[in-house]
């Protein structure tokens, strides 16, 4: 979805920059252009060949270059922007930037732009923790800068502490999240669920499903791309909860109701991704129940219908995971819920619906249109339900 999107990586001197290698690839594999930017120290720890390998474009070391394609290299690189990142930031960089230095390309280009500008600091924990470094930090964000990380760990002094350099896949939904800013879900408030709801038998044991959670993570991170204020309410999963979205860890059906209840209001679109138990103990044992040769009985009671308690001005998608009379048995859950569309699949097929990266579904709205999507993954089916989403969000009146 940012393809033709136009970035500069700014490398500067930190035993982390070789992780500004793999950022440059996985932008550029997005079709992203990245033109990287190189401080004299960054290529005393990574060579400018390996970026230019990974991005199939000329890097900037020097602003007094004679080979160049551009007439003024730090004026067109700032201009061409859409976003500027710097990873690793150094300590040093963050000062310059902060006093509005302008001694070098990465600098003067930094000074020049109007794109958004996100850090990524990288340095030893000292360094980081002193108080000329916090209120560097704190002056740039005042200017609307973005930082991300640093993360606690060892650090290449042997410390540990704060100084790490932000993983990549952090570095890159924040990017990804900037990039996003004044998309077609711009200034939409989307509640998202996901995950299998476990309903307590004991305090070991529980009633639940094999639900993963990726539909609905991958429906939140893509919401958060394209602008959106996302609240992410996820039962127990193995996936880390993207960054840059509003996080809420549930167990059971009745957290998950409330959790919904409460951030449901106000939001303007409602998407029950979650496999909600459809029963659950009516009595949760305080103690072990130790194993018996007898048989044993659990008395189940139904859980709360979420989808069909919610009620108000906004648009509510739910998910059907049938075995059998796919189409039928989701526009009967689509009427009783009064959805406004559903997003059904077979979950008999190995390539489709838990546990899995890809998913084939059924999108089915209101007025019956029913649209078969074919195998894709499942971060390209959550781009399919918000397409539809954003159309109905922007009053359009059918999906």
């Amino acid at each position: 979805m940012f393809e033709g999107k136009s970035i500069i990586l700014g490398v500067t001197g930190s035993i982390s920059a070789y992780k500004a290698v793999e950022i440059a690839s996985k932008l550029t594999q997005g079709g992203i252009e990245v033109d990287v930017v190189m401080t004299a120290s960054a290529t005393e720890f990574v060579t400018p060949l390996s970026f230019q390998s990974i991005t199939h474009r000329p890097v900037h070391t020097d602003m007094f270059s004679p080979v160049t394609d551009f007439d003024i290299e730090h004026v067109a690189l700032a201009e061409r922007a859409d976003v500027i990142v710097i990873a690793p930031a150094t300590a040093n960089t963050i000062a310059r930037l902060a006093l509005g230095l302008a001694d070098d390309l990465l600098s003067c280009t930094v000074l020049s732009t109007s794109a958004p500008v996100i850090l990524a600091p990288a340095m030893d924990v000292g360094m980081y923790q002193n108080q000329v470094t916090q209120e560097n930090l704190e002056r740039l964000r005042s200017r609307g800068y973005t930082v991300v990380g640093p993360a606690y760990g060892r650090l290449a002094s042997g410390l540990e502490g704060l100084g790490r350099l932000a993983e990549v896949g952090e570095i890159l939904a924040v990017i990804h999240q900037v990039l996003g800013r004044g998309g077609d879900l711009s200034g939409k408030r989307l509640v998202i669920s996901a995950g299998g709801t476990q309903e307590p038998i004991d305090p070991v044991r529980y009633i639940g499903n094999y639900s993963s959670g990726k539909m609905g993570y991958a429906l939140a991170e893509a919401a958060r791309n394209r602008g959106a204020k996302v609240t992410l309410i996820t039962a127990p999963t193995a996936i880390s909860p993207p960054p840059g979205v509003e996080v809420i860890q549930v167990q059971t059906a009745l957290q998950m109701r409330q959790a919904v209840i409460d951030k449901a209001a106000g939001a303007d679109a409602l998407i029950m991704a979650a496999a909600v138990a459809d029963y659950r103990p009516q009595a949760t044992a305080g103690q072990k129940i130790k194993r018996k040769p007898e048989k044993l009985s659990i008395e189940l009671i139904k859980t709360p219908d979420i989808l069909g308690e919610i009620a108000g001005d906004l648009i509510k998608v739910g998910f059907a995971a049938e075995s059998e009379e796919v189409v039928e048995n989701a526009t009967r859950k689509l009427k009783e819920k009064g959805l406004d569309f559903i997003v059904a699949n077979d979950i008999t097929g190995a390539d489709s619906g838990f546990s899995v990266d890809t998913n084939r579904v059924i999108i089915i709205d209101r007025i019956g249109k029913v649209d078969r999507l074919p195998l894709m993954l499942k971060s390209e089916v959550a781009q399919k339900i918000l397409d539809k989403l954003a159309v109905r969000l922007a009053g359009g009146s059918s999906v």
